[in-house]
């Protein structure tokens, strides 16, 4: 696709490029993790019911923002779709005694999911390299706050857990931190040509960039804190750390919203 020509635009392109990324960033650390056999499959069917609402949902705005006739915004919406059934099967499949089939899915699931990334890279305004870049340190930065989130929670269901689960986590949301501030560096500071469908606050001049760079830092902050929050060895620390990821999840997102609006040329 020649460059500066978008596949996707609108709100409906925005939606599917940061639901893509949390989708394809929570199936991979959830797969990728050595957590089968630490928790139990209960945590998987309901991280991965989670990630199916949210897989519909990527396909339904990546069909509403695709630009008739793209191949790059088509192959976006098809890999959606695919990663949706491939989920609908994977829950169907953890249900089943030894889970086996399940877990064969969600590795599948995984590159398919990637794949919508591939795909939607193409849309970007800038070289295809750094686009992908960008896409593929959100969805580790987005994922590793909505997996570390969840898991947090599961931890109230599953007392006898330990800390191996939740140490890991919160040491990807660190590393994902820093690739999504080396993400923001990567999209310039300059003002760019942005939707007039989105907030205006966003897309004013060049508050954007940052904005993201601001949410960054603030979100490295929360995974240091959580990081030494969990160094307790009371019940209640993880307790806590699940709150700090409470805050990441706003200050996370709205750094790759804010991000994301310079992505598409239009």
């Amino acid at each position: 696709m020649p460059h500066g020509e978008a596949g996707v635009s609108g709100a409906g392109g925005y939606m599917a490029l940061v639901l893509g990324e949390v989708v394809a960033g929570s199936i991979a650390f959830l797969w990728l993790m050595p957590l089968w056999g630490e928790v139990r499959r209960g945590f998987f069917r309901l991280t991965v019911s989670i990630q199916l609402a949210l897989a519909l949902a990527t396909w339904w705005s990546a069909r509403a923002g695709v630009l008739p006739g793209d191949r790059a915004g088509a192959w976006a919406v098809a890999l959606a779709a695919a990663t949706a059934v491939l989920l609908v099967l994977t829950v169907i499949s953890l249900g089943v005694r030894d889970g086996t089939l399940g877990r064969v899915l969600g590795f599948v699931s995984v590159p398919v999911a990637v794949g919508v990334l591939v795909a939607l890279a193409g849309t970007g305004r800038q070289g295809y390299a750094v686009s992908l870049f960008q896409l593929l340190a959100g969805a580790a930065f987005l994922g590793s706050i909505t997996n570390g989130l969840l898991l947090g929670h599961w931890y109230l269901t599953d007392r006898g857990l330990g800390r191996g689960p939740i140490n890991r986590a919160t040491t990807a949301m660190l590393v994902a931190v820093v690739l999504q501030g080396a993400s923001v560096l990567a999209g310039g500071f300059g003002g760019v040509a942005a939707s007039p469908t989105l907030n205006p606050l966003l897309t004013a001049g060049a508050l954007a960039p940052w904005i993201a760079l601001g949410m960054t830092g603030t979100t490295l902050l929360i995974a240091v804190l959580t990081r030494l929050t969990l160094r307790g060895e009371r019940a209640s620390a993880v307790q806590s750390a699940t709150g700090f990821y409470y805050l990441a999840v706003v200050t996370g997102f709205v750094s790759e919203v804010a991000l994301l609006t310079r992505f598409l040329p239009r």
